[in-house]
């Protein structure tokens, strides 16, 4: 398998627990909804039926008594008009039978209904033969025969009624009992995915590494001075070559300080074809910055001609791709040793025959036999079907979080009517439960909605609508916002504004509010009370061609940030360990898109029970 091959294998667990939990998530909505749409289609039509039939064998009981008042054509329209209308409830509901003791109550209904309608055809015939009859004895067979038979009819309906009315509240408590497991089980799941995923990937990764660290071992013990070291990696990818070539090489080292020139010659040709094995760009630099050595894909790969100890020997590269090698290059040379990218965003595009490919860079020292840094090593990395996945990962969060806004939005709003008592009264300990679930949904509905505002971001949907608004305005609207907030928390807030501090900056004043308040949000949270959270905006002391850009810093008194964890703060859903919860870890990956989209920086100064200073940078 390939160097590529092995590395999205190494991803693929991830992807499949991820895929695992879409369609977790799919079944449980879906379940739910089938559940609830089951009461609708089983009992809430005879709960309709029901209804309506009170309603009309009560409008025919009133046309009775307009009959016996002498009201006659008022009374025959009102029982012609409700008769056949409960006629067609009643057939509607002998065809909608689905609780047990239903169809007996449904018999029953109909036999006194035929009763019913059989002593109301009586009691009109006897008023249309003798108009004169004695209105007391007609009144008498009213409440004799027609009024106990319309109670019963009646309440055989109310029998009917109350019969499915029960059913719907028992069908309703069991979809919530089975919307609670599953819930308990998607969650287990959620867990035991991630678990295995994590741990699956991190066995893949750290033995794709293993190689890389049997060749860095060699090279340095050759480094060293001893050439009989040789680096020891099966297989038939492109490490196993480079281990192979590299072996040749160390060979044809030790070779040349035992042999003449022409060895040494061609130890430095079977170098060369080490490195245009690999198939990534590589840059070899010297010490003084300029170029020893480059492969055959980055002479193909970056379209110049690299000029091999010239001043600018990367003039004719592509601006962006020349920026990331002078940056690897300065940092290795500068002693920081090796540079391993944080993520896939540090990445440049490159345009090939083949389309656009992104690259990754990666930098190593090359060290001399006394120890010292002689050159630097710089690999660009292709990951160009790797950064697809990335995408396809962001895009199907981005997906699920906008479903799942429905169901919630739906759960928001039964909660809320249940709250205002619109569907009945409820207890102080319902009420308190129901307030419980309203602020989780909000708390749920602010995720998504950061989930899908950091999925447009990434993608470049989102449009920033850049105006020249006031800096002093800003910090004070920010800072007023998160005020009640500190004061809750027992915090001391202020914002100071250095004398030199720019009037006017060009930004779209909404998304930098937003950033304003995730910064200023966390740093209240992490900060005890008593402690202070300074907002400060001043001219940063590096100038460009374009002035020196605005610094504005969010400076607390809190616990501080452990330097292993400095570099993964601002990624997705990362919190610091041991830290307070209160938000799903999206707030300064957020950021960081918002103030990059401006061509601005972020990042973070702290260190263990000194605080943190979170700052950024944007161009005036």
């Amino acid at each position: 398998m390939t160097l590529r091959g092995k590395l999205l294998l190494a991803q693929a667990p991830l992807l499949v627990a991820l895929l695992f939990l879409s369609v977790l998530s799919l079944v449980t909505v879906s379940s739910i909804g089938g559940s609830a749409q089951s009461i609708l289609r089983e009992n809430y039509r005879s709960v309709l039926s029901a209804q309506r039939m009170k309603e009309s064998i009560e409008r025919m009981d009133s046309g009775v008594l307009f009959l016996l008042a002498g009201q006659r054509e008022k009374g025959l329209a009102q029982i012609r008009a409700n008769r056949p209308r409960f006629e067609a409830e009643l057939t509607t509901e002998e065809g909608n039978i689905t609780e047990p003791g239903e169809r007996e109550s449904v018999r029953r209904l109909r036999q006194l209904w035929g009763e019913y309608q059989a002593s109301v055809d009586q009691q009109i015939q006897t008023l249309e033969q003798a108009e004169a009859a004695d209105s007391s004895a007609l009144r008498q067979s009213y409440f004799s025969v027609l009024e106990p038979e319309f109670r019963r009819v009646k309440d055989t309906a109310d029998e009917i009624l109350g019969m499915n009315q029960d059913a719907m509240v028992r069908k309703s408590e069991r979809t919530h009992r089975t919307a609670q497991r599953l819930n308990q089980a998607a969650t287990a799941a959620a867990l035991a995915a991630f678990v295995l995923g994590i741990l699956a990937s991190s066995f893949l990764t750290a033995r794709l590494l293993r190689p890389l660290s049997r060749l860095s071992e060699a090279a340095h013990a050759i480094g060293e001075g001893d050439l009989d070291t040789r680096a020891e990696v099966k297989g038939r990818d492109e490490l196993a070559r480079l281990a192979t070539d590299f072996n040749i090489m160390a060979d044809h080292i030790r070779r040349y300080r035992t042999s003449s020139l022409g060895e040494l010659l061609q130890a430095q040709h079977a170098a060369q074809s080490a490195i245009d094995s690999i198939p990534d760009p590589v840059v070899i630099f010297d010490a003084a910055g300029g170029i020893l050595n480059v492969n055959q894909p980055a002479e193909a790969l970056l379209g110049a001609e690299l000029a091999h100890g010239a001043t600018e020997p990367l003039g004719g590269v592509e601006p962006a791709v020349r920026e990331v090698l002078y940056r690897m290059r300065s940092h290795v040379l500068a002693g920081r040793g090796a540079y391993a990218p944080k993520d896939f965003g540090e990445a440049v595009a490159v345009k090939s025959p083949e389309g656009e490919r992104w690259l990754l860079p990666r930098a190593t020292p090359v060290y001399a036999e006394q120890g010292g840094v002689q050159g630097a090593t710089v690999i660009l990395q292709d990951v160009t079907r790797l950064r697809r996945f990335d995408e396809l990962k962001n895009d199907l969060v981005a997906t699920v979080a906008h479903e799942f806004r429905t169901p919630l939005t739906s759960l928001r709003m039964a909660v809320h009517l249940c709250l205002e008592g619109v569907v009945g009264p409820v207890t102080d300990k319902q009420a308190e439960l129901l307030h419980a679930a309203r602020e989780d949904c909000e708390r749920l509905q602010a995720i998504i909605d950061d989930l899908l505002d950091l999925a447009r971001l990434q993608a470049g949907r989102i449009e920033m609508r850049k105006q020249l608004i006031s800096v002093v305005n800003l910090v004070e609207g920010a800072v007023a916002e998160q005020r009640a907030a500190a004061q809750a928390q027992g915090v001391s807030l202020k914002a100071e504004l250095a004398t030199l501090a720019p009037e006017k900056i060009q930004a779209d004043p909404e998304r930098l509010a937003l950033v304003f308040s995730n910064l200023i949000s966390n740093a209240i949270r992490h900060t005890p009370a008593g402690g202070t959270v300074t907002v400060r905006v001043r001219e940063e002391q590096s100038r460009t061609r374009l002035g020196a850009p605005a610094r504005f810093e969010v400076e607390d008194t809190g616990h501080g940030i452990s330097p292993e964890f400095q570099r993964e703060i601002f990624g997705k859903f990362f919190r610091v360990p041991g830290a307070a919860h209160g938000s799903a870890g999206l707030g300064l990956s957020i950021a960081k898109e918002i103030v990059e989209a401006h061509g601005g920086e972020i990042d973070v100064e702290s260190a263990p029970g000194r605080g943190s200073l979170f700052y950024f940078t944007l161009p005036l």
